[in-house]
């Protein structure tokens, strides 16, 4: 039987389950993985999405270009199941987005889910911070002056 599936009327409890973690070209919607992670049982849906601004740090930003370790998936899996097993949460699902971001993509999507708000929260919170953290993934911003920059690149 599925989690989340009524048994005789009844919901099964559900299980910890890490639902999509992804690091790759394909646009990225935060409103799927909430929907991922949704489960009867689940008081409390959160998301997280990492949106491309138009500047940093006082100068115009044209574009964005991410490029990734080949190793990047692993990592990012490895970073979702260390969350969230210290974390009292239903699902997850993560996503970053690699290549080239115009203006308002999303560059990385989390969405949690949990039986009380709290915990989903703090899981939400912990996995960009550790994603940003440790995933293998550098910037290269493109600046409306024609300049660009590699931001945090070894």
């Amino acid at each position: 039987m599925q989690t989340g599936e009524q048994d005789q009327g009844r919901l099964t409890a559900p299980a910890r389950r890490v639902v999509r973690t992804a690091v790759g070209p394909e646009t990225l919607d935060v409103a799927e993985h909430a929907r991922l992670v949704g489960d009867a049982a689940a008081g409390a849906v959160v998301t997280f999405a990492g949106v491309v601004r138009d500047h940093d740090h006082g100068r115009g930003v044209r574009e964005l270009e991410y490029v990734g370790h080949p190793g990047a998936a692993g990592v990012l899996a490895a970073v979702v199941a260390e969350v969230t097993a210290g974390a009292d949460v239903d699902a997850v699902a993560v996503s970053h987005r690699l290549g080239h971001l115009a203006i308002g993509d999303v560059a990385l999507a989390v969405a949690v889910s949990a039986a009380h708000r709290g915990e989903a929260f703090a899981a939400c919170a912990r996995l960009v911070d550790e994603v940003k953290d440790r995933l293998p993934v550098w910037k290269h911003q493109h600046f409306t002056d024609g300049t660009s920059e590699w931001v945090a690149c070894p």
